[in-house]
């Protein structure tokens, strides 16, 4: 194990901060951290937003067992993940996507099958949620262990702009968009694994949008869908994949159009749409981003009525 996570206390993190220095770690500042420390080939860092501890690098395991697990968690977890979450390790479907909050580039939703021996696996390389990986570079490494492990079957749908737009138009409401492909990857997974009883989903709607759009599919597995659903393991190898497909299509269309496409939905995104409409037309939007968020009338200077998030309420 090179690569472990777990949240924190504030209290907790005080605590490691003088485990850390008890220990003759040598500390360096860092972006967004509380504090991060270097001992050799070992790093630990704890980050402002949960708190969280991550820890990184030769000896993590031994670091876990010895220091963090005994002198500021106070129980032992690593190793004992079979009898304190057997859920995890028994088959069963992830499902997750990437891209329904940035204005430009796709949507993008991939399911995963695992087993205890696949989700073994998983862990043992670091397979965590993609939204705690900052690194591209890192994203794709983790996508290519996660293809390269035997059995653990995989499935995507992405939605390219124009794609989505047109599917956004007919269903009217992005949650029921998801729902949709939701379902089509839960479909093209159980056709690999029709002996898999179960589909694990990060919930982004009421629970029976979903349903409802299995039962259309006839499909009759157990369905669970719960928030912070990454924190299983075939959900965070799902979030994984669907992230790499993303960031690989923004990349390769900055390239294409000449215009860096910014993630997210903030004012730089807004500068970067004007700039591609200066080069291409206004029809290029539509071929790199979903129309329907409110930066679209930013970008043409049109006053939008809506308030809140870009993305539609729960329904």
């Amino acid at each position: 194990m090179t690569t472990y996570t777990a949240p924190l206390t504030l209290d907790q993190a005080e605590t490691l901060r003088r485990a850390l220095e008890n220990h003759g770690f040598d500390f360096e500042p860092k972006a967004h951290a509380l504090f991060a420390a270097r001992k050799g080939k070992l790093n630990v860092t704890v980050y402002h937003k949960g708190p969280k501890v991550l820890i990184q690098g030769k000896g993590t395991e031994d670091f876990i067992r010895f220091t963090l697990e005994p002198e500021v968690l106070g129980e032992a977890k690593l190793g004992y993940e079979e009898i304190l979450d057997p859920d995890k390790f028994e088959p069963h479907f992830g499902i997750d996507e990437s891209g329904k909050g940035d204005f430009f580039g796709p949507l993008v939703i991939a399911g995963v099958f695992t087993n205890a021996e696949i989700a073994r696996k998983l862990i043992a390389v670091g397979i965590m949620d993609s939204k705690r990986v900052t690194s591209p570079a890192r994203i794709r490494k983790l996508a290519a262990l996660i293809r390269a492990t035997p059995g653990c079957t995989h499935e995507m749908v992405s939605l390219g702009p124009e794609r989505y737009n047109q599917m956004h138009t007919s269903f009217g409401n992005l949650n029921r968009l998801l729902a949709w492909g939701h379902a089509r990857v839960i479909e093209k997974l159980a056709a690999a694994r029709p002996d898999c009883p179960r589909a694990l989903s990060d919930q982004f709607a009421r629970p029976e949008v979903l349903q409802r759009a299995l039962r259309e599919k006839g499909l009759t597995l157990t369905l669970e869908q719960r928030t912070k659903g990454e924190s299983d393991t075939a959900v965070a190898a799902a979030s994984i994949l669907a992230r790499e497909r993303f960031i690989d299509w923004i990349d390769q269309t900055s390239a294409a159009c000449g215009v860096k496409l910014p993630l997210g939905a903030s004012d730089s995104v807004i500068q970067a749409a004007r700039d591609l409409v200066a080069l291409h037309g206004r029809e290029a939007l539509g071929k790199t981003a979903k129309l329907h968020f409110r930066t679209t009338a930013a970008v043409f200077d049109k006053p939008s009525e809506e308030s809140g998030h870009d993305a539609d309420p729960i329904t």
